[in-house]
């Protein structure tokens, strides 16, 4: 039976596998095993956190809608509500813009949404 040798296929897969391994540290760019473990788990990594980000980036702007609103004397939760209320589909990407960008435009806003809010809650 004659000898085969890892032929093109063999050495493209190892050459995309440390490619994409190039800037990691110490033999996670240089040795293939390594750095397919090194690859696989970044791209674990990438995926996970690619829907972490969104989650992040709303965090976020709450957070930053949250500060405008008690600068004002309202509670997120209630300034939110009376936006509900009145109808004023702003996402809080959005809304967050308004209050950095822009205070009386979010002044407003705030005024809408005192004037909105159920006295239910």
């Amino acid at each position: 039976m004659p000898r085969v040798k890892p032929g093109s296929a063999t050495r493209r897969r190892r050459k995309r596998v440390l490619r994409a391994a190039s800037g990691y540290r110490g033999t996670r760019s240089k040795l293939f095993r390594t750095a397919k473990q090194a690859v696989i788990k970044a791209g674990q990594y990438a995926y996970r956190d690619r829907r972490v980000r969104k989650r992040n980036f709303r965090a976020l702007w709450i957070i930053r809608i949250s500060a405008a609103c008690g600068e004002r004397g309202v509670s997120y939760s209630r300034f939110m509500n009376g936006l509900k209320n009145a109808n004023v589909i702003l996402n809080r990407k959005m809304l967050s813009e308004v209050a950095i960008a822009d205070p009386a435009a979010f002044d407003k806003l705030v005024e809408l949404a005192k004037a909105n809010w159920s006295v239910a809650a």
